[in-house]
């Protein structure tokens, strides 16, 4: 049951965990302040998602926690229920019953064996609702990032608002988090192994605030409990239930996702692989756990991950390490959060929002397909401005149909038919000298390759432009797979030809593809000769079967 736990690298995970856990506090703090949980939301649910995921998951250097995609989804359900429920406490009560059905459905996904399916999907669609979330990440935080607090309402009212927040910016404020940001992009790379600058950014601004920032009136994080988390029973609200169950869909499903990806990232880093099922378990135990002891639901975290493994991190353990070591800052350093300016988790919550925008893909996405850059571009624009439901949802649906057109238009070539010898079609001598000798009397009706539904209207196409012919052989002894719908425009085809008095011959009908057409019964509508294994013979029955003049 757990991950594949040990001490060989005992020396490794520990350095691995500690220098995971030092990155995670910044963020865990930033998330935290930026969902409207609450910065000990964040902080305990660094501790509890990396906990218990490390101990039940399948990726031993996974290192999970909140993540800006996970932290952008739930902020939106804690505002949506804040407009409806009647007080801010019953709010946050039923977003976290939100994170905690999030989880059953990811350990759903995983007892399904759903694990290998939840990542196919198109990369268009995953850069898109990806650079959206960064997007919202990015505005939801404009107001603490110019000293004011986040207009109420999500991104449509931050966006209706942006005057007002620009008219009242707080300048110190702004200043700070400016000079957060510049930490981030600037540091070298020699401090940066010495120090993430997450972490410096924020001792820095911190310092900053106390000393030359100290005349002004700074925004602070609010004082928090160092106690450990208290066990919240789920809230259910009766006229919420259908936003509540949707909403942890859309939660379970991008962590199970934001998981996978982080994950092949670790089996590319290690030269391992992950086991994807029991991943989503651990995950969805996790976030259960998590959203039970009013926690910020998470997910496998890149960044904190590819540092675990870069600095010796190779089992599990590491993982349990850096929740220790964050447990042990929260509870003894609780009271020193309190100095931390709002504007420094502002300034990295934003670098992380920039961050999660693909800014690789969306730069090429124009040269590599106009397609592919209509659907990311239009994928963004619903996530920011609609939901990332319907985003997903349009644009994994429009993805598809564009690929099965595709797909359709390459295997409709492989649909012909032939009266006369073809150089499209490999026919030994005996064939190409029996169609001849039937005058175009026998059509071979040829199939190749996987037959999708996309096809049956070449299928109908080809068999509609059918001449005066005496006899038909369907050839399917290349077709790696005959779906549902291909397959009765076939049954089609063999009835009209039957009507008009043709004989038909099929010919190399096996497998998977011979059990469907049993199914429909379309075997028995042929005499058992006209059903052979091989082409050459059913040509010479149907050439022998051509009446003489």
């Amino acid at each position: 049951m757990l991950n594949r736990i040990n001490v060989t690298n005992l020396r490794g995970d520990v350095f691995g965990g500690v220098t995971a856990a030092v990155i995670a506090l910044p963020m865990a703090l930033a998330f935290g302040i930026a969902s409207g949980a609450g910065a000990a939301a964040g902080l305990w649910g660094a501790v509890i998602i990396g906990l218990v995921a490390s101990l039940f998951g399948g990726t031993p250097t996974l290192i999970s926690e909140p993540t800006g995609p996970m932290t952008v989804v739930f902020t939106s359900v804690i505002i949506s229920f804040t407009a409806t429920a009647d007080s801010p406490e019953q709010a946050l009560a039923m977003a976290f019953t939100v994170g905690v059905l999030a989880g059953i459905f990811q350990i759903l996904f995983g007892l399904f064996r759903l694990g290998r399916y939840v990542t196919m999907m198109p990369y268009t669609v995953i850069s898109g609702f990806m650079s959206g979330i960064g997007i919202i990440l990015v505005l939801l935080q404009l107001g603490p990032f110019l000293g004011q607090a986040s207009p109420k309402g999500g991104v449509m009212a931050t966006l209706s608002q942006l005057p007002a927040l620009i008219e009242g910016t707080q300048i110190w404020e702004l200043a700070l988090a400016g000079i957060t940001l510049l930490v981030l992009w600037l540091t070298p790379q020699s401090v940066k192994r010495l120090c993430p600058p997450q972490l410096l950014a924020l001792v820095l601004g911190t310092v900053l605030s106390l000393t030359f920032f100290s005349a002004a009136e700074l925004r602070t994080i609010p004082e928090f409990s160092a106690a450990f988390p208290e066990l919240h029973l789920p809230t259910f609200s009766i006229g919420q239930m259908r936003l509540m169950i949707v909403d942890a869909a859309v939660l379970g499903m991008l962590g199970c996702i934001d998981a996978l990806l982080t994950s092949v990232v670790a089996d590319s880093l290690t030269r391992t692989e992950h086991d994807s099922n029991k991943e989503l378990i651990g995950q969805g135990l996790a976030n259960v756990t998590a959203g039970l002891f009013g926690a910020l639901p998470g997910a496998g975290a890149t960044m904190g991950t590819v540092v675990n493994i870069q600095t010796g991190g190779r089992t599990a353990l590491s993982g349990i390490v850096r929740a220790m070591i964050l447990m042990l800052v929260v509870l003894l350093a609780a009271p020193l959060a309190s100095r931390i300016p709002l504007a420094v988790l502002a300034g990295i919550a934003v670098k992380v929002g920039i961050d999660i925008i693909d800014w690789e893909f969306l730069k090429r996405a124009h040269h590599l397909s106009l397609k592919a850059a209509v659907i990311t571009y239009g994928v963004i624009v619903l996530t920011v401005l609609v939901d990332l439901i319907t985003a997903v949802g349009i644009g994994v649906f429009v993805a598809n149909v564009l690929t099965i057109d595709r797909m359709s238009s390459l295997q409709s070539k492989k649909v012909k038919t032939i009266s006369t010898a073809d150089d499209d079609v490999e026919l030994s001598n005996e064939e190409q000298v029996l169609l001849d000798q039937a005058s175009g009397k026998v059509l071979l009706f040829q199939l190749a390759g996987p037959m999708i539904f996309g096809v049956a209207k070449a299928i109908s196409r080809e068999h509609n432009a059918i001449g005066a012919c005496q006899a038909v052989v369907f050839d399917l002894s290349e077709v790696s797979h005959l779906g549902v719908t291909a397959a009765i425009a076939l049954e089609n085809a063999v009835k009209e030809a039957m009507e008009v008095g043709r004989q038909v011959f099929l010919v190399g009908a096996s497998g998977s593809t011979e059990n469907r057409l049993q199914k429909l019964k379309l075997t028995d509508r042929l005499p058992n000769q006209n059903i052979t294994p091989d082409r050459l013979t059913a040509l010479r029955l149907a050439v022998a079967g051509i009446p003489a003049k």
